[in-house]
C-alpha cells in the first residue's frame, strides 16, 4: 500500500516512521503530480490556516477534494482534522467530510500541551498527545466517535476519512495507524 502525506510542515516524518512501521510505503505530496497511486492520504498536522493556503498554492485543493469524494481513504490529525471537518470555529471546513463541528486550537497554547490516556474503540488504551489541539464540539449521525477526552470525541471516523484531534504519530504507539491501514484504508 502507498500512502501519500501532505508533506507542507507537521509531522511528516513521524507519520512516515509510523506508516512504515505497520508496512506501508509512503511518498510525500506537495504538488498534485505526486498524488497519482496512493492508496491513501494522511493530513498531518500543523497550523490549518498555513497548510489551507499551501494546498490552494500548489493546486492540491480540488485534486484532493475529489479523490476524498470518490473514496479515497484519509486520516487527518490535530490541523489535519481541522481541515477535515464539515465546520470550523462556525464556518464551513475547507474539506467538510467529516460531519463534526470543531474549534481550533481549544485547549489553548503550545505550552498547555498535555498527554492523556485515551480509551479507543475496538483497540483499548492509547496514549493522547495533545498539542494546541483542537475540540470536536459537535458531531452529526453520520459520523462514529472512536475515542473521548472529558466527554468531548477525540477520533472520529465517517466513512473513508478518519481524524484525530491528537497526534498519534508523537506517541510511540503504532496501534492508530496500524487502525487506519487495516479498517479505513482497506475497506
Amino acid at each position: 500500500m502507498l500512502v501519500g502525506i501532505l508533506a507542507f510542515q507537521g509531522g511528516v516524518i513521524e507519520h512516515k516512521q509510523m506508516l512504515g512501521v505497520v508496512g506501508a510505503k509512503t511518498v510525500e505530496i506537495r504538488t498534485p503530480r505526486e498524488l497519482r497511486g496512493i492508496d491513501a492520504l494522511v493530513f498531518p498536522g500543523g497550523e490549518s490556516t498555513h497548510l489551507s493556503k499551501e494546498l490552494d498554492e500548489s493546486g492540491l485543493t480540488l485534486k484532493i477534494f475529489r479523490l476524498i469524494k470518490k473514496g479515497l481513504p484519509v486520516f487527518g490529525t490535530c490541523a489535519g482534522a481541522i481541515l477535515l471537518s464539515k465546520k470550523v470555529d462556525g464556518k464551513k471546513g475547507k474539506f467538510p467530510f467529516v460531519d463534526i463541528s470543531i474549534k481550533r486550537n481549544a485547549y489553548g497554547r503550545q505550552v498547555e500541551s498535555f498527554e492523556a490516556k485515551l480509551k479507543v474503540s475496538k483497540l483499548g488504551w492509547f496514549p493522547g498527545v495533545f498539542i494546541r489541539a483542537p475540540i470536536i464540539e459537535s458531531i452529526g449521525k453520520k459520523a462514529e466517535a472512536l475515542a473521548f477526552f472529558n466527554g468531548k470525541p477525540v477520533l472520529v471516523r465517517q466513512k473513508n476519512v478518519l481524524v484525530a484531534t491528537f497526534h498519534p504519530e508523537l506517541s510511540g504507539n503504532k496501534r492508530l495507524h496500524e487502525f487506519f491501514l487495516q479498517n479505513v484504508a482497506l475497506q
